[in-house]
């Protein structure tokens, strides 16, 4: 029997004293990070998740006679939302495909009437996604030295990337067939090269959802998807295999995904403080609460690109105070993406800004 949901309250938090220092290392290694690439290429790129694979416009549906824990928030009324989704990979720089990493969603939700976090600009609610279940640390300190260690790297050594992910998704598929996931050998570059419009996205980190806590998901349900579903791309001697493949495939493929909330129903057994800890579907099921639908499109159309991947940022301090981001990875996520975003403005003199339908 599935328990009741988590009520919402501030003490789920627990605020450690040293974050802001903790965040202004983590503000000063993305410097490191995207100054070497904006320097080498001339042009400034996201400090991570940098490049993309494809940008789709479509539509939110949220579900009518959602039970009262699941209509809440942005989903509290039925109702359609223009949405735009970006497929990338978590890299901060621009990396052939060969190197293969885990595959990241952010999804735009246009339109979104209510209460701002303090700070959002605009209208828009934005939720960011991985195809994988866990984050690859507890907590932002031990984020920022794996990120001090990426950063040394960054824009440089691109032959040898591409033999260690070679070795790495070796690797990576003998942990497999023992039964072990490993999200740091995914995250050095031992990660599945999948096709990413087959794979299933988690939000990895908590959030408000009203009067309850949640974590999301994103997942593929019409049939030309979830064929796709595990199925790798041969990136040999292509550098944008990926988006290549992606390109194709939309031009023929009604894309139709799931939003899933996973409501929070023992905060022992599901924290809000460590993203390392996954939350057993069993004792707290993901539940449908809208779709998503993406016509056939081409999902590299210039003028997209542009609006989307020069001109937008994604954030998931962007949206409602019903959808609070919660637990330190997401706190220490504020001032960082601002930050980005703030660098690339000022050094490809193109403002960012929220869009509205």
């Amino acid at each position: 029997m599935v328990a009741m949901p988590v009520r919402y309250s501030p003490d789920l938090e627990q605020v450690k004293p040293d974050e802001g220092q903790t965040i202004e290392r983590l503000n000063q290694t993305f410097d490191t990070i995207l100054t070497r690439v904006a320097d080498d290429s001339g042009h400034a790129v996201r400090s991570v998740h940098a490049k993309s694979h494809g940008i789709l416009e479509g539509v939110l549906t949220i579900d009518a006679n959602l039970a009262p824990e699941l209509a809440q928030g942005l989903f509290a009324a039925p109702g359609t939302h223009p949405v735009y989704m970006r497929l990338s990979t978590n890299a901060g720089d621009i990396l052939p495909d060969a190197v293969s990493l885990p595959r990241g969603l952010a999804l735009k939700v246009l339109d979104v009437p209510g209460e701002r976090l303090p700070g959002a600009e605009g209208t828009t609610q934005n939720f960011i996604f991985v195809n994988g279940k866990v984050f690859q640390a507890p907590n932002a300190e031990k984020f920022l030295g794996s990120l001090k260690l990426l950063a040394g790297t960054t824009d440089r050594a691109e032959g040898l990337k591409v033999a260690a992910s070679t070795v790495l998704r070796g690797v990576n598929k003998a942990l497999h067939a023992v039964g072990i996931d490993s999200t740091t050998v995914g995250a050095l570059g031992g990660a599945p090269n999948v096709d990413p419009l087959g794979e299933t996205y988690y939000s990895v980190t908590p959030f408000r959802y009203g009067d309850h806590v949640a974590k999301f998901s994103i997942a593929p349900v019409a049939p030309a998807l979830t064929a796709l579903t595990g199925t790798e791309i041969d990136a040999y001697g292509r550098p944008n295999a990926i988006r290549e493949t992606v390109s194709a495939e939309m031009q023929g493929i009604e894309g139709v995904w799931e939003f899933r909330v996973q409501l929070c129903r023992d905060r022992e057994r599901q924290p809000v403080e460590d993203p390392t800890v996954e939350w057993d579907e069993a004792e707290a099921p993901f539940q449908r609460v809208g779709l998503i639908t993406v016509r056939p499109q081409d999902s590299w159309e210039p003028g997209r690109v542009q609006a989307v991947d020069e001109q937008m940022r994604f954030s998931v301090w962007t949206g409602l105070a019903a959808h609070r981001p919660l637990g330190n990875i997401n706190r220490a996520r504020n001032a960082p993406y601002k930050h980005s975003a703030e660098f690339r403005e000022r050094f490809n003199g193109c403002p960012i800004h929220e869009p509205s339908a």
